[in-house]
């Protein structure tokens, strides 16, 4: 593979990776206000909507990390934290105009869905950024004592720490205030140990889609590639 044509596929494989993640994290904050119990038989999780889909973004941001480096990762979190605010932006606008008397959508229907996402959003976005700057920090961390190896752990030792700030956080400031700190504290831990246990799970993927990666674009393991040389 030529040096064009390789970096032409690196840039659309970020470009895939980032939008993917992107679009996960707006679902994330869109379906948030639903909670809802999720029985996996062993024990059944009261956890928010927005909680499903989360995780991925944690899966993506990983493999970009291991292959793209962590400033162009930080890069797909800042932008994610960009397109977050400007959701938040339009939902607000969106309330400002009266609906039509044929609008299938009334303004109370508006506001049953939207009117608390300021909040949901606003608590996503701060635990978001600080619980995805924390991952990729803590991916490299481990990356760079490993030497490149034991993908496993710093998958899910970054992940895992990063997602209990994340849940804490996003918890705290969506309930404090509003719920008994031993209901705040019960979403915590639910929301939490879901995530764990769905980062354990997508171990299997990172190395799988990492292969694939290292295949295509020929990487030795822990090399990082850069679609700008």
């Amino acid at each position: 593979m030529n040096t064009t044509k390789r970096n032409n596929e690196a840039f659309g494989l970020y470009l895939l990776l980032g939008g993917l993640f992107i679009t996960a994290l707006i679902t994330c904050n869109l379906i948030a206000n639903k909670f809802v119990t999720v029985d996996l038989g062993f024990k059944v999780f009261t956890i928010s909507a927005g909680v499903l889909p989360y995780p991925i973004t944690f899966l993506l941001t990983d493999i970009l990390s291991e292959i793209y480096g962590r400033k162009k990762t930080n890069a797909v979190v800042y932008t994610g934290f960009a397109a977050s605010l400007f959701v938040l932006m339009m939902l607000y606008l969106g309330s400002l105009f009266p609906s039509i008397e044929e609008s299938p959508v009334n303004d109370d229907y508006y506001n049953t869905v939207f009117q608390n996402s300021w909040r949901i959003i606003l608590a996503s976005m701060v635990a978001y950024l600080t619980a995805q700057l924390v991952d990729v920090r803590l991916f490299h961390f481990w990356k760079k004592l490993t030497k490149g190896k034991k993908l496993w752990l710093r998958n899910n030792a970054s992940t895992i720490l990063s997602q209990f700030v994340d849940t804490t956080l996003v918890v705290l400031v969506l309930f404090i205030g509003v719920l008994p700190f031993g209901t705040i504290g019960d979403f915590i831990l639910d929301g939490w140990l879901f995530k764990v246990l769905v980062a354990l799970v997508d171990t299997a993927f990172i190395y799988f889609f990492i292969w694939l990666i290292r295949s295509r674009f020929k990487l030795k393991e822990g090399e990082e590639i850069d679609f700008l040389s």
